[in-house]
């Protein structure tokens, strides 16, 4: 049901602004979503329900993770609402080339998000720390400490310009500080409640992005 809400919302902000169906980037978006939503729900249903139960809690318990929550609504709205007005009034002439890639990056990103859910079983949507709770250091981990925002990173940014909008690209960048701001925030619960995390942070240098932060 929540899922149905889900696509419901996105076709609300999509088709109205846009004022048409005949919106083929928004079809197009839709379709990426979709099918490996579909297919990763029906896995986690059937092999790992204790995830899917993680992902379905929305309150978090900390007020600063609260906070930013709150504001990312603020550019998350946005950024996917200015393509369909984009669209209506034709403010970006994107050749049909960078849709198309920017398309694949968002899968991409999709792809990179059900990778962390197969190697992490405790990739809960609210932060925090559970009995038993292991520190996974393998595939993506041992890149990165939180590959799963990496993809969240490539996802929000390049949909977009999936949607054929240049503007809207201006408030899915102001995500980015929120992340930011998030992963600091969820590393000091960490630290402080995971055991094993301490250890796992001088093997795995960069928090992000390899080679930058």
């Amino acid at each position: 049901m929540r899922f149905a809400m889900v696509f419901c919302l996105l076709g609300l902000m999509f088709f109205l602004p846009s004022w048409t169906l005949r919106y083929w980037e928004a079809w197009a978006y839709f379709s990426i979503l979709l099918v490996p939503m579909t297919f990763l729900v029906r896995y986690l249903y059937k092999n790992d329900p204790r995830l899917l139960e993680r992902r379905m809690r929305m309150k978090e318990k900390q007020k600063a993770q609260r906070l930013i929550i709150a504001l990312s609504w603020l550019f998350f709205l946005p950024a996917f609402v200015i393509p369909g007005f984009d669209r209506r009034f034709e403010w970006s002439n994107m050749p049909l080339t960078v849709t198309v890639i920017s398309e694949l990056l968002v899968l991409f990103g999709y792809l990179m998000i059900a990778l962390v859910f197969k190697a992490n079983s405790y990739a809960s949507r609210v932060i925090e720390v559970e009995e038993g709770q292991k520190v996974i250091s393998t595939g993506l981990y041992s890149i990165v400490r939180h590959p799963m925002y990496l993809g969240v990173l490539v996802f929000y940014l390049f949909s977009p310009l999936a949607l054929g909008s240049y503007w809207a690209v201006i408030p899915a960048f102001l995500i980015v500080p929120l992340l930011i701001a998030r992963i600091k925030n969820e590393e000091r619960e960490l630290l402080y409640n995971l055991e094993g995390y301490r250890e796992y942070v001088t093997k795995t240098k960069y928090r992000l992005l390899p080679g930058i932060w």
